[in-house]
């Protein structure tokens, strides 16, 4: 925005000598002051029509015409000023438009100068020398604007690179999370399964020895019994510890917020409804609704410009836990569901839930839920 405030002040500068060299009685002015206020009027729908580069090449090439027709030298009187103002318009279309445009856009722009030479009392001299000023111009102007284009390409491999590199770190944390979470529920279930069955089994089992042995063993029988039950307890503690350590899970959500903001990658804008946190999610629940709502901020990060998003949680009437992450449409032109959109689909339908995904206008929005009960 900052360069185009640069042109209207150019222009502004360049259009009020102009006219003023014309030295034109007031009786006249009215025809050219309306020929400068239809430039103005163009050049001020520039910043609109500035992503259609077919629409800005022909505004410009209209102010050539403009600017030519304005200021031709009817009285043979060439008008220096007209030399800036091309200038300025083959500049601009070098600056805004892609090369093949801006290749023709200057062209346009020294064919008209050249017109309007031929038809004023320069000198062969003075024309010969506005020849060589436009066609050094126009190589000068075709350099920078090659080298801007290698730029922005640099600039947009790095910015690839880099943002394959993100999804790399964080697929592999990702991965690493996943990998722990999956060897904790396997140690726990077999605790569970195995020695604490077995436990179970023992201290049934001592029970009905305590019944059948006489009374003096009694006492040592229940001091075992106690034992295993000691044994049992703490076992049932390290399930219950392995479980409440998940990475995944709410808190691994705010974690995987906190991370991406710190991180400078997004703005998130998070909302709990009553009931969310205080949800009997199970630990594979909450872990699936974790990696549900990590997929759709990868997606946002991968697929859209606009690093900003919205997160709300609800358990409405208890029954149910629903997510729901929006971010704004910008840059995304439709979607197909994906691998990740699908293999969250069906980590969802697994756990008796459900994945709805849509675009409106403004937004894309990713709605998925659990049943608790």
């Amino acid at each position: 925005m900052k360069s185009y405030w640069l042109w209207i002040l150019l222009n502004m500068v360049v259009w009020p000598f102009a006219i003023a060299y014309l030295n034109l009685p007031i009786n006249k002015l009215p025809v050219y002051i309306f020929g400068v206020a239809f430039y103005f009027l163009l050049f001020f729908l520039v910043p609109l029509i500035e992503k259609k580069p077919i629409v800005l090449f022909f505004i410009l090439g209209t102010n050539t015409i403009i600017a030519v027709a304005t200021l031709f030298p009817y009285n043979d009187h060439f008008n220096p000023f007209l030399i800036l103002i091309l200038s300025l318009l083959i500049a601009e279309g070098f600056y805004r438009l892609p090369f093949r445009y801006s290749i023709v856009n200057g062209a346009i722009a020294a064919i008209a100068l050249g017109f309007t030479t031929l038809h004023s009392n320069l000198g062969w001299f003075l024309q010969t020398f506005i020849t060589v000023f436009i066609l050094f111009l126009l190589i000068a102007l075709i350099h920078y604007k090659k080298n801007k284009d290698h730029l922005m390409d640099l600039e947009a491999r790095h910015e690839a690179i880099f943002s394959e590199f993100r999804d790399l770190k964080r697929r592999a944390v990702s991965e690493e999370e996943v990998a722990r979470q999956e060897e904790r529920v396997l140690i726990a279930h077999e605790i569970h399964d195995s020695v604490g069955h077995k436990l179970t089994a023992l201290i049934m089992q001592l029970e009905m020895f305590r019944l059948q042995t006489s009374t003096d063993e009694k006492e040592r029988v229940e001091s075992l019994k106690e034992l295993a039950n000691e044994s049992l307890n703490e076992t049932r503690r390290a399930v219950k510890s392995l479980k409440a350590n998940d990475t995944g899970g709410l808190p691994g959500i705010l974690r995987l917020i906190r991370r991406l903001e710190l991180e400078n990658m997004m703005h998130i804008h998070f909302s709990v409804k009553y009931g969310a946190f205080s949800a009997p999610l199970t630990g594979e629940q909450s872990f699936v609704i974790y990696r549900s709502v990590q997929e759709a901020l990868t997606n946002i990060m991968k697929h859209s410009d606009a690093k900003e998003a919205e997160i709300t949680f609800e358990a409405p009437g208890g029954s149910i836990f629903r997510f729901e992450i929006r971010n704004p449409a910008t840059g995304m032109e439709g979607y197909q569901e994906g691998f990740g959109l699908s293999q969250m689909r069906q980590r969802l339908e697994k756990h008796n839930g459900g994945l709805k995904v849509y675009q409106t206008e403004g937004h894309f929005i990713v709605t998925g839920f659990i049943k608790i009960r």
